[in-house]
């Protein structure tokens, strides 16, 4: 536990600090307004929140590793257990169930009225652009962040997964999650980037999806932002 704490925070702070010095220094206005870019208190303040519930999100790929290493998983150690492309293939059903999961999670995290005053509206206090930067990302409530990441676990039961790269995508969530709250629209579809989850922060009813808008699109939830800005054309 201790080592996955170690390399959480170490991956939060170090990408979370290059990349608040790329768009707001090296290239302040260019991607963000400067009345855009948010102050350095509301930055330490998601700083603190985020390291307060670090000790409880390097959790959860500590129960995992426990899991595998008792069996109770259907995970593999080496690719060569089952051949590349049945490994490409378990990683792109993985990664559909996690989408779903995430979706669901992170709607219900809306619908139900207790869950949102107890636990998700500690995030949603960054609801507007110049409140949002990559610190954001990992600024949850702990048992939010953990509830959020739960379908990366309960998938090892579903879909038989190389363990290191089950790993490896719990750790590039504090990657995605910083690139998701730095306000800058991308226009990668069909990519869940940045200009659909600072919808999600003002409305707080569209774009629950995380890493693709294929889930939002499913059910209805859909916002884009290119349509936002027709509309105020």
């Amino acid at each position: 536990m201790v080592r996955n704490y170690l390399g959480g925070t170490l991956l939060y702070i170090v990408s979370g600090v290059l990349w608040c010095f790329y768009i707001y220094y090296l290239k302040r206005s260019v991607y963000i307004p400067k009345d855009a870019i948010p102050s350095n208190k509301a930055m330490l303040l998601q700083i603190y929140v985020a390291m307060k519930a670090m000790p409880w999100y390097s959790a959860l790929p500590t129960i995992s590793e426990y899991m595998v290493e008792n069996g109770w998983a259907r995970c593999f150690s080496r690719i060569s257990d089952v051949s590349w492309l049945a490994y490409l293939m378990y990683v792109a059903i993985y990664l559909i169930f996690v989408e779903f999961g995430i979706y669901w999670m992170h709607r219900e995290l809306h619908d139900i009225k207790p869950l949102y005053k107890y636990l998700h509206a500690t995030h949603h206090i960054y609801n507007k652009q110049n409140t949002l930067s990559p610190f954001a990302g990992l600024a949850f409530h702990p048992l939010d962040g953990i509830l959020q990441a739960v379908p990366h676990v309960i998938a090892l039961f579903v879909v038989p997964m190389h363990f290191t790269t089950h790993i490896a995508l719990l750790f590039m969530e504090a990657i995605w999650t910083a690139n998701i709250h730095d306000c800058i629209h991308s226009k990668i579809w069909p990519v869940m980037g940045a200009g659909y989850h600072t919808i999600h922060h003002t409305t707080y009813r569209h774009n629950y999806g995380h890493y693709t808008i294929w889930m939002d699109w499913m059910f209805g939830t859909l916002r884009d932002p290119i349509d936002d800005e027709l509309k105020v054309l």
